[in-house]
């Protein structure tokens, strides 16, 4: 198996059930145009996303982490009519691409973008009320994801979903001895999971364009 065969089955899979639109790829555009990182999720994952969040008739979403909005797209797709999005993002020029591609997908009565530290944003979101969340999408700096879950524990309820991306860190989550931080931060938060009475987890290993990574999932059971 090789990085161009598990592109090519994502591509496939994509072309099956996440075909790409003007407005999905007018954001990656804008958001290449930008000079952001290429770390979007794929189509897939984010049809995965959209597809988890109208299962579970999500009608409020926190995400952790914005970039250019791609996945912001995918996940406020899924909302009903009255549904909300608030994302939390550091970089104010990625916040300004997130906007403007959120604007374009018609989508700004229902997305708020927040700039600054996520980790000073978190409790102002729990100050004011904002929550509980129906699902909580954790995908930003790898070293904060424990404090990130412990905030998402705050911000949901029985029956929440609580969403990390790149939990795998392309096999090294399972390296005992590890001196990477970002991979000290995944495997703190998913030790969390695993210990935490409140939810029902499970984490997978996942191959495709974006090379090999994961993701945790978590159902809030209890408060």
């Amino acid at each position: 198996m090789s990085q161009d065969q598990w592109t090519a089955v994502d591509n496939y899979f994509d072309g099956l059930f996440a075909p790409s639109d003007d407005v999905l790829s007018a954001a990656l555009q804008a958001t290449t145009d930008a000079g952001l990182p290429a770390i979007s999720v794929s189509p897939s994952q984010g049809k995965l996303l959209h597809l988890l969040a109208k299962m579970h008739n999500v009608r409020s979403i926190l995400e952790i982490g914005t970039l250019g909005g791609y996945s912001t797209i995918w996940l406020a797709r899924a909302l009903p009519a009255d549904g909300r999005l608030i994302s939390l993002e550091l970089d104010p020029a990625h916040a300004a691409v997130a906007r403007a591609n959120i604007a374009r997908a018609g989508l700004a009565a229902h997305v708020e973008v927040r700039v600054g530290k996520a980790i000073e944003s978190l409790p102002q979101l729990d100050e004011s009320g904002a929550g509980p969340f129906d699902l909580v999408f954790i995908d930003a700096d790898k070293v904060s994801t424990p404090d990130y879950l412990t905030w998402a524990f705050r911000l949901t309820k029985p029956g929440s979903l609580i969403i990390i991306d790149n939990v795998v860190r392309s096999g090294a989550v399972a390296e005992p001895t590890t001196t990477d931080p970002n991979v000290q931060g995944v495997q703190k938060a998913l030790a969390m999971l695993a210990a935490d009475k409140r939810v029902i987890s499970a984490a997978t290993q996942t191959v495709g364009s974006k090379g090999y990574d994961g993701f945790a999932i978590a159902f809030v059971v209890g408060a």
